[in-house]
């Protein structure tokens, strides 16, 4: 069976683009640690109070929740679950 190849939107922040209006859209890849990959794939992140910064000409994602995967271990998932995520513009 052949896989589907496709982009999957993992979160959205709804509350954003009612309140504001979004003058400009920019598609960035998240670098990401341990099972935090498995639990955005399971659709269970909260953008409702993150925004990005600029720190030192690199970009950043801030109060993003990203909840502890339950099938990990203590080995392979951040203690914080809204540590501090580095993004990359694409």
């Amino acid at each position: 069976m052949v896989r589907e190849r496709g982009q999957k939107v993992v979160a959205t922040n709804r509350k954003a683009r009612h309140d504001y209006h979004i003058l400009d859209v920019f598609e960035a890849g998240l670098v990401l640690t341990g099972t935090e990959v498995k639990t955005l794939r399971e659709g269970r992140a909260s953008l409702v109070d993150g925004y990005a910064s600029i720190d030192g000409g690199e970009a950043w994602l801030e109060n993003v929740h990203i909840p502890e995967f339950f099938q990990g271990s203590w080995t392979n998932h951040s203690n914080s679950p809204q540590a501090q995520t580095a993004f990359e513009p694409h």
